[in-house]
């Protein structure tokens, strides 16, 4: 691809422009993700380094240590203790004496069942005293990994608080050599409200999102490594087991006994970003539209149209998206009017929702009325701050209201809703609401309804994975699997759309 200077660009066409920017963007693509492989190399490297130095450090202060020091590597806060740091010594004691606790008590038993996930599932036993059978349950294999997962996050956390543990005995013997005192207990605690406040802040939220956020999604994660589905709950019926990879060779395995499963995630994931490139886009540019007609000089009664956009957004999708489906079916109020004025015969309806191109269309032009009130909300905030001085400098210089668009309005307005778009455009992939009020994934695509989930025309991967793990078949491997996937698309097709964004490129052009 040829590139050219900034005055050959300045000499070109607006249509070779924007052909050389689109252009530029695609020919971008594999650079992108070069450097990020890069990234990545070098943050494995960084690692590596880090924990290499983190291993001398830990060696060269236990030989250069007192002996309060080296009883500290076993005993956590002795040598706080030892030197009078009483309320950290006996942190680090109290935190070391609870993890031995909970290793001796229960967590030596999670990880020793964590490679097998269970070894004794449900069993048929005769009790004498009812005589019959019953059914006894033993091992979980649900509980055995999450609870395994949760020991390892444990184990992490006390190799860090130990690690921790001996930076205070090196930092106290140093202090100590300097010839001053040590923090006493009330020093720590007036830090923690002074100059280690934000420490304080930060703990519970960083204990939460770990907790809530991080142990799920790993989780999730390796639930994509085993059988777990209705038949395998882990307890109830079936123990399940680690398959390795095997899920994913299903998924992404293009031979004759899997290619349904591959064709559908094709499918589904094609259609998804489609219908998240015209949601995204038509609703951006349609609000701002709105914004703009409202907020032209001479509207009148401009808060009555505010007001009536907003009210929109006060009623409930789950109602509103349920009573459109309705009106759109074949039965429903849009043929009926057409039917009842002559502009359809009896047995002719429009298929709003039985044919695929019909109901794909149909779902993105809903999606348009449900939308721009929220970007025409936005739209015009920025719009309001936009200098007034810009637009009479462009009109005494003779500019169009389009060029006054495209030259003024719509350049401030990328710059500041950049970030926006591509995290709109992330959710609209992710967007169950519409779709499933509206069609429910349907109609049916016979080609690829023999795959998991009876997946239909104008289902996306976030309704495609809610089929998967409901019913009685209830895949939660197989939708682990498409989870991850999704995950891996949109990381990449944000990392690369991020980098070319105007607000990131040319950061300081409208401070």
């Amino acid at each position: 691809m040829k590139h050219y200077s900034d005055l050959e660009y300045l000499k070109l066409s607006k249509w070779q422009r924007f052909g050389y920017r689109v252009a530029s963007f695609f020919a971008g693509i594999p650079k992108a993700i070069w450097n990020f492989i890069k990234r990545i190399g070098l943050l494995l490297k960084t690692i590596a380094l880090v924990v290499a130095n983190e291993a001398k450090d830990i060696w060269s202060t236990f030989v250069q240590g007192d002996w309060k020091t080296k009883v500290s590597y076993l005993v956590m806060g002795f040598g706080c203790l030892a030197r009078g740091q009483i309320l950290r010594g006996l942190l680090f004691l109290l935190f070391e004496l609870v993890f031995i606790g909970y290793m001796v008590v229960t967590g030596v038993y999670w990880l020793r069942m964590l490679p097998s996930l269970g070894i004794q599932g449900p069993m048929k036993e005769y009790n004498a005293i009812y005589d019959t059978y019953v059914t006894t349950y033993h091992d979980n294999s649900f509980k055995i990994l999450l609870y395994g997962v949760l020991t390892l996050f444990f184990i992490i956390a006390f190799l860090y608080t130990w690690r921790a543990n001996v930076k205070q005995n090196k930092l106290a013997e140093q202090i100590l050599r300097a010839g001053k005192k040590l923090k006493s207990g009330k020093d720590d605690l007036r830090s923690l409200v002074d100059d280690q406040f934000h420490k304080t802040l930060l703990a519970l939220p960083m204990t939460g999102i770990i907790v809530f956020t991080v142990l799920p999604i790993v989780f999730m994660i390796l639930v994509a490594f085993t059988n777990y589905d209705g038949a395998h709950d882990g307890y109830n019926n079936n123990l399940f087991t680690w398959v390795g990879w095997k899920n994913f060779n299903t998924m992404l395995n293009w031979s004759s006994g899997n290619k349904t499963y591959s064709a559908t995630f094709g499918e589904v994931l094609t259609w998804t970003l489609i219908w998240a490139f015209f949601a995204t886009f038509s609703n951006y540019f349609l609000g701002m539209l709105v914004a703009m007609m409202i907020n032209k000089k001479g509207i009148r009664l401009k808060k009555l149209w505010r007001t009536v956009l907003v009210m929109t957004i006060a009623i409930p999708q789950f109602i509103s998206l349920l009573y459109v489906s309705k009106m759109f079916a074949k039965n429903g109020l849009i043929n009926l009017f057409l039917l009842d004025h002559g502009l359809i015969q009896q047995g002719h309806e429009l298929p709003f929702w039985e044919n695929p191109t019909w109901a794909r269309i149909t779902v993105i032009l809903i999606n348009i009325w449900i939308g721009i009130p929220y970007l025409m909300l936005i739209a015009t905030g920025i719009l309001m701050n936009i200098p007034a001085d810009l637009y009479e400098s462009a009109k005494i210089d003779g500019a169009s209201g389009w060029q006054q668009y495209t030259k003024i309005t719509l350049p401030y307005m990328l710059f500041i809703t950049g970030p926006y778009l591509l995290t709109s455009f992330t959710s609209n992939m992710n967007n169950f609401n519409v779709i499933f009020l509206l069609t429910g994934g349907g109609p049916t695509n016979a080609a690829l309804s023999t795959a998991a989930g009876n997946v239909g025309h104008t289902d996306l991967l976030i309704t495609w994975l809610f089929k998967i793990t409901t019913g009685e078949e209830a895949q939660y491997y197989l939708a682990s699997v498409v989870g991850i996937m999704v995950f891996v698309v949109i990381a990449v097709i944000s990392l690369v759309v991020y980098n070319f964004l105007p607000s990131i490129k040319n950061e300081e052009d409208f401070q």
